[in-house]
């Protein structure tokens, strides 16, 4: 329930309504309370119960939430209805515009103290920076909306803190988006706090990190875990991207088939949802599986497809993302001078502090194409600049393929000890996934 505005505004509001409607205090007061009662409430000096408000509400034609609160009759209502608007602009792409809106429901939901209403506005705020590629803007507003939500229970938290990790995540800050998501999983199955759509959304989250630190296992246990999950959550949009994020383990354990009829549910509940952004991720994703498969002219037409989508909405880390996919794909169909202009494209709009994993799968790309032109100086500092930023995001399992690459250009330039190192580096990376995330979080009860 709201908070009450304090004895002395609830005893000014009810006389001035009382005047408003021309009744006297025995008038507004019987059958059930003195003159003297009210006389005394509206000088602000007794606490009215409940019961009191809902009879004086009752007698003077207004809602309870009004006369405890001041707050118009049907607002909450009213600002969760043009809070849905917002979210619904927001997932055909259009985030700024998302964000203005939020921006001004977030003030009204202050002004008049909704709480729930406020966090709802934060979280939509955050969700708009992370398809701009705002990551610090993002990760603000997502503590903020935390916060906001201090004294409500674990799993209302859980998108405040899911959205934290994304953006960490997408910092290139694997580790700590790890440790929120699976703190967090902790929490809630110790506490026997079994909320579906929370722990759905918190196992879905887990799996891109878990892939790019080489933790497959641990990314196939949370792709289990979701699935099992999905049949009890209620929220189809989080159902859906559960469908796309677990074509990801399928495509890594070569589960191809698979993978390409998780990514068809996943698209069709976008499409019936009309959620444009994640309906470009599904394309993404399918130009991704058949890129695996060889069928790289539909891979190609599939990506294509989907970086018009996100570039016309200015989603720039997930673009990003799909040119260095597209970028593959030309240099394996021989335009290798177009995949270069997409990869410099890329690196760009990156930093080390935003899209650090991105931008080396970017230098990685072009160190393949330098190497294919024989241009080796160019590919061993396309890949040293890789390997430091995989270092500091600690995404073990792109770096011991990255160490592979690296060790076979110094073999082949004659450096066999040094080739030799970065084997040895690779291999270490590539135990370092499994080995120093800590125990696997507690099994939630399905």
């Amino acid at each position: 329930m709201a908070k009450r505005d304090d004895p002395e505004i609830i005893g000014r509001r009810v006389q001035r309504l009382r005047r408003e409607r021309g009744l006297t205090q025995r008038q507004l007061a019987e059958p059930s309370y003195t003159p003297a009662y009210v006389s005394t409430l509206e000088a602000g000096r007794v606490r009215p119960s409940d019961e009191a408000l809902h009879h004086l509400a009752g007698r003077l034609g207004v809602a309870f939430d009004e006369l405890a609160t001041g707050r118009p009759a049907h607002l909450a209502s009213g600002l969760r209805l043009r809070l849905t608007e917002a979210q619904r602009v927001l997932t055909d792409g259009e985030a700024e515009q998302a964000a203005l809106q939020y921006a001004e429901l977030l003030a009204e939901a202050v002004t008049h103290g909704l709480v729930d209403e406020q966090a709802t506005a934060l979280l939509g705020l955050g969700e708009c920076r992370l398809d701009t590629g705002d990551l610090t803007a993002a990760r603000e507003h997502f503590e903020h909306a935390e916060n906001t939500l201090a004294t409500a229970s674990l799993p209302a938290r859980v998108p405040a803190r899911r959205g934290r990790a994304v953006a960490h995540y997408l910092a290139g800050e694997l580790r700590y988006a790890v440790y929120l998501l699976e703190s967090t999983l902790d929490e809630i199955n110790l506490a026997g706090l079994h909320d579906p759509d929370a722990l759905l959304l918190l196992h879905t989250a887990l799996i891109s990190p878990y892939m790019d630190m080489g933790a497959q296992a641990r990314a196939a246990q949370a792709a289990e875990l979701a699935l099992a999950l999905a049949p009890q959550a209620g929220d189809p949009a989080l159902i859906a991207r559960m469908h796309r994020s677990v074509a990801r383990t399928l495509l890594a354990e070569g589960r191809i088939a698979e993978a390409d009829a998780s990514l068809a549910k996943a698209a069709e509940m976008y499409h019936q949802l009309k959620i444009r952004t994640e309906l470009a991720n599904c394309r993404w994703m399918r130009g991704y599986v058949y890129a695996q498969k060889g069928e790289l002219s539909r891979a190609e037409e599939e990506l294509r497809a989907a970086l018009a989508m996100l570039d016309s909405r200015r989603a720039t880390l997930y673009s990003s993302q799909v040119a260095v996919e597209l970028a593959d794909v030309l240099h394996r169909r021989g335009a290798s001078e177009e995949a270069s202009k997409l990869l410099r494209g890329v690196l760009g709009g990156l930093s080390p502090e935003r899209g650090a994993v991105h931008s080396a799968a970017a230098h990685r790309l072009l160190g393949i194409i330098a190497e294919d032109a024989h241009d080796t100086e160019a590919a061993e500092q396309h890949y040293l600049r890789a390997l430091g930023l995989l270092e500091r995001a600690g995404a073990a399992g792109d770096l011991a393929d990255l160490c592979r690459l690296l060790g076979d250009l110094l073999r082949r330039t004659g450096r066999v000890e040094a080739a030799l190192d970065a084997y040895r580096t690779g291999l270490g990376h590539r135990t370092a996934g499994t080995t120093t995330l800590g125990p696997a979080p507690a099994q939630p009860l399905l």
